[in-house]
């Protein structure tokens, strides 16, 4: 790991000029990224674990997935937070190990036991962060707020528990998929810190900036963007159009 590579990401982390990662899975998407200009990457679970042939929500091999990500650190020369789910059942001493290890520069951390399909109860969620930031005082911490992905909820309920992450010793608050800018604005308000979300059809970015978001991930997006170009063309060679059109 990278003292300079933390310190680059975490100060990338800026209300009103929010940090943009087009989630990368491979090392060919990363220079892509790379070379695009973007100053920081981010993996996205759900792509590596598809590209891998499991299904995500730690339906891959913790060694496989974390194989990925290191190939995907060592092959740029920028900081990359690795998307870590929900820590694949490890300590947080060794999941801290394995990061610090590959070099990566920070993490997302997911409140949802993927053996049950639950929620972590707070509590227990705010002593896990807090576990992992005594084992690493410079990775860049992630906190995933699932409500979201329950259905019902309120933003209060979204903004508890982000407080309660950054006390523990989080760095920035992703609450996944907020569903638009209006409940945004709300969450940024409510959230004494940087805040994450992601990028849905119909945002914009310069509005998401306005509003004081810090970072914006696309998630699978980027991947399934890729597959759509690749099913394409495929189709176009099967039926005899030229493969290379537009």
């Amino acid at each position: 790991m990278s003292k300079a590579h933390t310190t680059t990401l975490r100060d990338l982390h800026k209300p009103g000029d929010p940090l943009v990662l087009p989630n990368v899975w491979d090392v060919a998407s990363a220079a892509i990224v790379a070379e695009a200009g973007y100053p920081a990457l981010a993996t996205a679970s759900a792509s590596i674990s598809a590209m891998l042939g499991h299904s995500d929500h730690e339906g891959a091999p913790v060694d496989e997935m974390l194989d990925m990500a290191t190939r995907i650190v060592r092959s740029v020369d920028i900081p990359v937070t690795v998307d870590a789910e929900a820590g694949y059942g490890l300590p947080p001493q060794e999941l801290v190990r394995w990061l610090t290890g590959m070099g990566a520069a920070g993490f997302n951390y997911e409140e949802t036991d993927h053996t049950t399909g639950r929620l972590v109860d707070v509590d227990t969620q705010a002593a896990r962060i807090a576990a992992l930031r005594d084992a690493s005082e410079d990775l860049v911490i992630n906190a995933r707020v699932d409500l979201f992905l329950t259905g019902s909820t309120t933003v209060e309920e979204v903004a508890e528990r982000g407080r309660r992450y950054l006390e523990a010793g989080a760095d920035c608050v992703f609450p996944i998929l907020a569903p638009s800018e209006e409940v945004i604005a709300d969450l940024v308000k409510a959230i004494p810190g940087p805040v994450n979300v992601t990028f849905l059809p119909g945002m914009n970015l310069a509005r998401l900036a306005s509003l004081g978001v810090a970072r914006i991930s696309f998630g699978p997006m980027t991947y399934l963007t890729a597959l759509d170009a690749l099913k394409s063309m495929a189709t176009r060679i099967k039926s005899g159009a030229d493969p290379y059109a537009a």
